[in-house]
């Protein structure tokens, strides 16, 4: 039987309210990286809007796909990060492979939304002002994503 490795095509998903507190979940298998949602594609030809949609299902319990209240406050942020991926998970990936395409998503939620973890994956569940969020978030593209979020969950029209 061959290996099956993760595509190196990934989405962060920042899940926040509406005044700007975001959702950060923490790692099972490293309980020091505090995060928004990530996965990886499924499949090639998944696409990213698909993914976000799983995994935010999967991690969090919170349903935004089509036909649900949620669906339209996912909004593809059409930013892309690319990052070496961290020599501690590239075991997960095809020999070789050491670099990630992240494609961002933000899903504005109402306060109060109920998070169901998925305790494989992880432990412990916070929500917080978006810049403290940025300051305790392990990655560096997922701090800067949520130090975004004011202008990209509310861009400005342009006149």
């Amino acid at each position: 039987m061959f290996p099956t490795y993760k595509i190196p095509q990934s989405i962060l998903a920042v899940i926040y309210t509406p005044a700007l507190d975001v959702l950060l979940i923490r790692r099972a298998d490293a309980t020091d990286f505090w995060q928004s949602v990530t996965g990886s594609k499924d499949a090639l030809d998944e696409s990213f809007l698909q993914t976000a949609v799983r995994e935010v299902q999967e991690e969090t319990g919170i349903d935004c796909g089509p036909g649900t209240a949620l669906a339209n406050t996912l909004l593809d942020w059409q930013l892309e990060n690319v990052y070496d991926i961290y020599p501690r998970w590239r075991h997960r990936y095809a020999p070789g492979v050491t670099r990630n395409t992240e494609h961002l998503f933000g899903l504005m939620v109402p306060a109060g939304t109920p998070v169901r973890l998925s305790p494989r994956e992880h432990t412990a569940y916070q929500w917080l002002p978006y810049r403290q969020a940025a300051q305790a978030c392990f990655s560096p593209s997922n701090a800067e994503a949520c130090l975004m979020l004011p202008r990209l969950a509310f861009p400005k029209v342009q006149t």
